[in-house]
């Protein structure tokens, strides 16, 4: 039977980032992808036009039947907004949801804050003692641990912090660090590890955070283990961007992948 993943996400219409890349990495990846929508956007290659939230007792409602019908080997928590659509979320999940990803996706290609502090407490409170592992890029951890001031050598810190607060692994994406390489931080089972790639001169690429977190689910719903999954979603972003180098899509100029080009 194929491996069977969920991704609780908001759309991206422009199809770069959000739910979009989600399912195209889950098909990439030899995952059968299914979704529960938390938000809808009217954006495109340059900016978000409008927003419409999803009610959080139709995010619970998507996640209940899909799970109750077909279940999943893995689920990847993307956008999820608000405190209300967190808590709906914990709910809606199985007491024991299995290889549960949470992408506490704060803030957004800019760098801009665009979630309460009451969400960032409900991801520390609801989500994150039940997570097999959470997906943090820089940015964002160091608005989860509070160390505003922190920099790329602080990333082994910032990864016990977030530990402390349940999740069995954190990963810090340092595609946001200023270097020539792509430093990740796994911290796992009181153990360091460091996974590094080269960065590739693609401009703040829309949708790679997403589409790595989706792939570390698929590897998940795969059965593999996160020294496996991270190596391995590390070569299919990096292949997946290398391969839209010279793309145009769109007015905007921040890059895109192609996730169907094979690492």
């Amino acid at each position: 039977m194929i491996p069977r993943a969920l991704a609780i996400a908001a759309s991206d219409s422009s199809g770069a980032a959000g739910v979009q890349a989600d399912l195209k990495t889950f098909t990439a990846r030899r995952v059968y992808g299914m979704a529960a929508l938390t938000a809808l956007t009217a954006q495109d290659s340059t900016h978000i036009a409008a927003f419409h939230r999803v009610p959080p007792d139709f995010v619970a409602q998507q996640i209940g039947v899909v799970l109750d019908d077909i279940g999943a080997d893995a689920i990847k928590c993307g956008l999820l907004l608000s405190a209300e659509t967190i808590a709906a979320v914990a709910q809606a999940l199985p007491v024991e949801a299995p290889n549960l990803v949470v992408d506490p996706v704060l803030v957004d290609g800019k760098g801009h804050l665009i979630v309460t502090p009451e969400a960032i407490d409900a991801y520390k409170r609801l989500l994150f003692p039940r997570a097999r592992l959470i997906t943090p890029n820089f940015d964002e951890a160091r608005l989860l641990t509070g160390l505003l001031d922190a920099t790329a050598d602080d990333m082994p810190r910032m990864a016990r912090a977030l530990a402390s607060y349940g999740a069995r692994a954190v990963l810090i994406k340092g595609a946001h660090a200023n270097s020539t390489l792509i430093c990740d931080v796994l911290w796992e089972a009181d153990q360091l590890y460091v996974f590094e790639t080269p960065r590739l001169a693609a401009h703040n690429p829309r949708g790679a955070g997403c589409t790595f977190a989706a792939c570390l689910t698929a590897e998940l719903a795969h059965g593999h283990d996160l020294l496996t999954a991270v190596p391995t979603a590390q070569a299919y972003v990096r292949t997946a961007l290398k391969a839209a180098l010279d793309w145009r899509v769109g007015k905007g100029e921040r890059a895109v992948l192609d996730h169907s080009a094979l690492s």
